[in-house]
């Protein structure tokens, strides 16, 4: 299945994709939320999609595609998760898995405007695949791992280098502002995808190509970031974790290019849809 929430923000319902045409199910589903995801919500989806199928109410194909999962307890990120990318950035590759935040309210649709910060002058760019956490998580076994995840998503971890590597403290500073988290255009159950160390993702900026790459150069793959982000932390339905980007960032080209006002960001990944973003400045 394929979730998707649209509508206003601060005002989704909770919808899905058949065929490629989006349906309400807001009649049925509260929301795809915390409580959604713990108390079996995809089997009961499935049921109500079985069920009604293309008779559920249609949603217009111009309303405005929110995140695909309602504000989750956390957006867990890994970094330096491609070897690449570490290279880029002259960073040493990690001996075990780089953690971060970002904030909950950087979460935004997936085609909603980016804002650059106020005093911002290094916006950046990055291409990730997300997975949704679709139960309770607490020292998982990564032999149980995939049994875990939800579903996955396309995200673009938008990042303030200024803000994440030049101020004193965590890189959380330059993760987690407004309309930092593009998350969408839909949640794909985990039975969509066949294989996620097998997956092509790309970012063009102005319709230059600037990230090409493929999950199966992980340096940590997916059972594994599970398990690990498991022995420190509860990991709760509905949680989000972002995997990585690889190589093409602004930062890593010399000199370093940094978003603008205008510019329009386009990225994809196979099977999960694209997402397309104008830059705004702040207050604009």
């Amino acid at each position: 299945m394929k979730l998707i929430r649209f509508g206003n923000e601060g005002q989704e319902k909770p919808g899905v994709l058949i065929y490629d045409k989006r349906y309400d199910v807001s009649g049925f589903i509260p929301d795809y939320n915390e409580t959604f995801f713990e108390t079996g919500g995809l089997e009961k989806l499935k049921a109500i999609v079985e069920e009604h199928g293309t008779n559920l109410p249609v949603v217009a194909d111009d309303e405005r595609l929110g995140s695909p999962v309602a504000r989750p307890s956390k957006i867990l990120c890994i970094g330096l998760n491609y070897a690449d990318h570490a290279k880029e950035t002259n960073a040493p590759i990690p001996p075990e898995p780089v953690i971060f935040m970002k904030s909950t309210t950087a979460l935004t649709g997936p085609n909603d405007n980016v804002v650059i910060p106020k005093n911002s002058v290094k916006t950046d760019w990055e291409v990730e695949l997300a997975f949704v956490i679709g139960k309770k998580a607490s020292y998982v076994d990564e032999a149980d791992a995939a049994s875990y995840v939800a579903g996955y998503v396309l995200h673009n971890d938008v990042s303030e280098r200024e803000f994440q590597l030049e101020r004193n403290g965590t890189w959380d500073k330059g993760k987690g502002c407004d309309t930092f988290a593009p998350l969408g255009p839909f949640l794909a159950t985990a039975d969509e995808i066949a294989d996620d160390n097998n997956l092509n993702l790309w970012l063009d900026v102005n319709g230059k190509r600037m990230q090409t790459g493929n999950t199966q150069t992980f340096i940590f793959k997916i059972p594994f970031l599970i398990s690990y982000v498991s022995q420190f932390m509860t990991l709760l339905p509905g949680d989000v974790i972002s995997t990585g980007t690889p190589a093409g960032v602004g930062l890593g080209f010399n000199p370093p290019v940094y978003l603008k006002p205008g510019d329009v960001i386009d990225l994809g990944i196979d099977g999960l849809g694209t997402q397309r973003q104008v830059v705004k400045a702040y207050g604009e």
